[in-house]
């Protein structure tokens, strides 16, 4: 999820306990790292949204 992220120009700005906040154009997305543990699909679609990246 974050490697699509990056070639869709977002950038990382900080990682904050198991989160890792992407930036792009002003705009902050918390992403969850949590190991090798999949992201429910709930939450890929919410993050998908906020960021106009198709994640699927």
């Amino acid at each position: 999820m974050i490697a699509r992220l990056k070639t869709a120009g977002w950038i990382l700005d900080r990682i904050s306990g198991s989160h890792h906040v992407m930036v792009k154009d002003g705009k902050a997305v918390p992403v969850p790292v949590h190991g090798n543990r999949d992201v429910g699909t709930g939450l890929v679609a919410k993050i998908a949204r906020q960021t106009g990246v198709k994640l699927k």
